[in-house]
């Protein structure tokens, strides 16, 4: 796992670490980090062009640092100063190795690398001038351009960014990642995250957010013993007469999940359309009622909501699912009637929610605008107002339990913004509850499995990402090449 922490820990492990170090012991470690990660993006030291833009916090005095190695390696290193502060100590050590200190901006435009030291990671709001100037103008250089911590702009807590931020190719942060650096939009201007260890480790409390690497996706496993019943069965009821396209892709991705079955249980015309395409899952034609999950028989979990409607029928199949003892996935159009009916998750067996911003914001009461640009805070908040596990799809997927660190899924894509994928992502994780796993661990193994797929599908014959489009079926069809790549 990559850990995460919030602004106000690492301050406190890092005074914490100071009191036990010789004074200015933890910028040097800094410093010289920064300094070894832009030596190897250079193709040459000697004589390269590098450029400082220097804020008056501690990230200016990494850059100057950072900025004095470099320079007595070879390289021109030029500093630019934005503000009224500077860090007296950096600088003095630049210019003792042969830097110097430049006002005019355009020297941007000739670096082979631009450090960008500007703010930190208490940086908060929009950036004013000069700072937004330098930022804007850095972003649009040709020089690699390697942030100190975080881009400046980008709000090192949530992601957030207002007004201009940096657009980094490689961000080098100090001691552990901050959740900006993993969540959008701050983490598509950081380009290449590098973590640098400064000795942190032991002052750390519990991470805040967490992004899983392929070795921490592990689903269930058929082992020698296992039968079908063994390795879960996954109960959908979607479709409808109307919208029978989400019936067949929801099951779709629990034939593909590894679910031991697949019952599948809707109107007439779904469940025919469903039966044609897949014939493993068993079908039942069921009416909306109390009795409707004896209708389909016995399962271990269930994946309610897409294409279903959101008329009363709707939610009294809502209704007796969720008055199971079972794990519980609601969806779309589920989600729609939770919003209306949230008395229907005071239950004690594992819910887990999969909303887009607009389906939350008519879960939690909240404007949809705020939920994209606050993403973190809005999915702590409703996994702790509804009691559930809460999924919010989006350009970065986050996943939140209540008092635990929360998801982040690195395998997003835009290709995944096609009709019919979240269906898909439904059976998916359906099929993972359904083999045991815990709701937050599904949930997460899901959106990591699923986008995986989305790449897989899309890439072109030398496995670059984006070389077609794709369709959602797409995705279905490559999930288990995502399985394999797993290893």
């Amino acid at each position: 796992m990559r850990y995460a922490h919030e602004v106000g820990k690492v301050r406190a492990a890092e005074e914490a670490l100071m009191a036990r170090l010789p004074e200015g012991t933890l910028m040097q470690r800094a410093a010289a980090g920064l300094a070894a990660v832009c030596v190897r993006l250079l193709p040459g030291v000697y004589g390269a062009e590098v450029v400082l833009l220097v804020g008056g916090g501690d990230n200016g005095g990494d850059a100057l640092y950072a900025g004095a190695r470099l320079a007595r390696r070879g390289a021109r290193v030029v500093a630019v100063q934005a503000g009224s502060r500077i860090h007296e100590g950096g600088l003095a050590a630049l210019r003792a190795a042969g830097g110097r200190l430049e006002s005019d901006p355009e020297v941007l435009d000739k670096a082979d690398l631009i450090v960008d030291g500007l703010t930190g990671i208490g940086g908060t709001g929009a950036l004013r001038e000069p700072y937004a100037g330098l930022a804007a103008r850095a972003s649009e250089s040709t020089g690699i351009v390697v942030a100190c911590d975080v881009p400046s702009g980008v709000d090192a807590g949530s992601g957030q960014v207002e007004g201009v931020a940096v657009q980094a190719d490689v961000t080098v942060t100090f001691g552990t990642h901050k959740p900006g650096l993993l969540i959008d939009p701050g983490a598509s201007r950081c380009g290449v995250v590098e973590l640098v260890d400064i000795g942190l480790g032991a002052d750390l409390p519990d991470p805040d957010v967490v992004a899983p690497w392929p070795a921490d996706i592990r689903p269930p496993e058929p082992g020698a013993e296992s039968d079908k019943y063994r390795r879960g069965v996954v109960g959908i009821l979607a479709g409808s007469e109307e919208f029978t396209g989400a019936a067949v892709l929801s099951t779709g991705g629990a034939v593909h999940g590894g679910a031991g079955m697949v019952r599948f249980a809707s109107v007439p015309h779904a469940v025919e359309v469903v039966r044609q395409r897949w014939p493993e899952a068993v079908t039942a034609v069921v009416e909306p009622g109390p009795k409707v999950v004896e209708q389909v028989g016995r399962v271990q979990a269930w994946v309610v909501g897409p294409g279903l409607g959101t008329g009363a029928e709707a939610e009294a199949l809502l209704e007796s699912v969720l008055g199971t003892d079972l794990p519980v996935l609601v969806d779309a159009d589920g989600l729609t009637v939770l919003a209306r009916r949230r008395d229907l998750l005071r239950r004690e067996a594992p819910t887990v929610l999969t909303p887009h911003a607009g389906e939350l914001s008519r879960l939690i009461g909240a404007e949809r605008e705020l939920i994209e640009a606050r993403r973190l805070e809005y999915v702590r908040r409703a996994a702790a107002e509804l009691s559930a596990t809460v999924l919010l799809k989006g350009s970065t997927t986050l996943i939140a339990e209540e008092a635990r660190p929360v998801r982040v899924n690195p395998t997003g894509t835009p290709r995944l913004a096609t009709a019919g994928t979240g269906d898909v992502l439904s059976g998916l994780i359906g099929a993972l509850l359904a083999g045991g796993m815990a709701a937050i661990d599904a949930a997460a193994a899901g959106a990591y499995l699923h986008g995986l797929a989305a790449r897989i599908a899309s890439a072109g014959p030398f496995g670059s990402e984006g070389e077609s489009p794709i369709s959602a079926y797409d995705v279905v069809s490559a999930l288990p090449q995502a399985f394999r790549s797993l290893g």
